[in-house]
């Protein structure tokens, strides 16, 4: 933790990295941000005494760049660091859709580019940061990337040609769980139950449910079954599930996550 890392962009991925790498033993004197505002900037400084610089006085004073704009963003950004990023800095961009050879073709020739995917239980603590090297990173910068990212949540290396996959099960992953809290939610309005109530029962439910999938090492085939006991109520309902297609829905509606992730990524989004 003897680097300076930069974070570009502070919405809400980045406030929660730059907070994730404090609690993990940073120093605020170590980490530098770049934020649009003036009333941002002093915010940033109050709550995690952090200084706000350009994007240029970052690319000359940090060792490690975190790209944290929005996709739209990047090409200007990359514009604006160029003319000051050396080969000997590390760039993580954490901008969906957008390959390391896209950055590294606008960065000094041998710029080491790591690419990561996380999604936004960071903001927790909780978070999957997807990451795949470029083609002048090396398993150090790796590592960097790792540590950094890690002080949110777990992190998974990958080939760059499965970062689509990835963003389609893990960067829009939540979505799909609060989609199917929603519509259990009304299923549970509908049987009688107060939307409160109905939304408690669920939320715990998932919870419990995720704990003993991650801790109990069983496949989920098991727990399920567990569950699933001849002639019951749970039976009943998966028959349901497996009448209405829900599996094969499930799994078109990862492909099209992937298809429109790689549609961004060549640039036709």
């Amino acid at each position: 933790m003897t680097q300076t890392v930069a974070v570009l962009g502070t919405g809400k991925i980045g406030e929660a990295l730059l907070s994730g790498m404090i609690r993990a033993g940073w120093r605020p004197s170590r980490l530098l941000v770049t934020t649009r505002r003036e009333d941002r900037a002093r915010e940033l400084h109050t709550r995690y005494g952090v200084e706000s610089v350009t994007s240029a006085e970052a690319a000359k004073n940090a060792d490690v760049l975190i790209l944290a704009v929005k996709p739209q963003d990047m090409g200007k950004l990359l514009d604006e660091l160029a003319p000051h990023v050396t080969a000997d800095r590390l760039v993580i961009s954490a901008a969906a859709g957008i390959t390391t050879a896209f950055i590294e073709d606008r960065l000094t020739s041998g710029t080491p580019v790591v690419r990561v995917m996380p999604n936004t239980p960071v903001l927790v603590d909780e978070g999957m940061s997807v990451i795949s090297a470029g083609s002048h990173a090396t398993g150090e910068h790796l590592a960097t990337a790792e540590e950094i990212f890690g002080g949110v949540g777990k992190t998974l290396r990958v080939p760059e040609s499965q970062q689509d996959a990835a963003t389609a099960l893990s960067g829009s992953g939540p979505a799909y769980f609060y989609f199917l809290v929603e519509a259990m939610t009304d299923a549970g309005i509908l049987l009688g139950l107060p939307r409160a109530q109905a939304h408690d029962l669920i939320v715990q439910a998932a919870i419990g449910a995720a704990v003993m999938l991650r801790d109990s090492g069983e496949h989920p085939v098991k727990l399920r079954e567990a569950v699933t006991s001849p002639a019951g109520t749970t039976i009943s309902a998966i028959r349901e599930l497996e009448n209405h297609g829900v599996r094969a829905a499930l799994i078109a509606a990862l492909e099209a996550a992937r298809d429109r992730s790689r549609e961004l990524a060549s640039g036709n989004g």
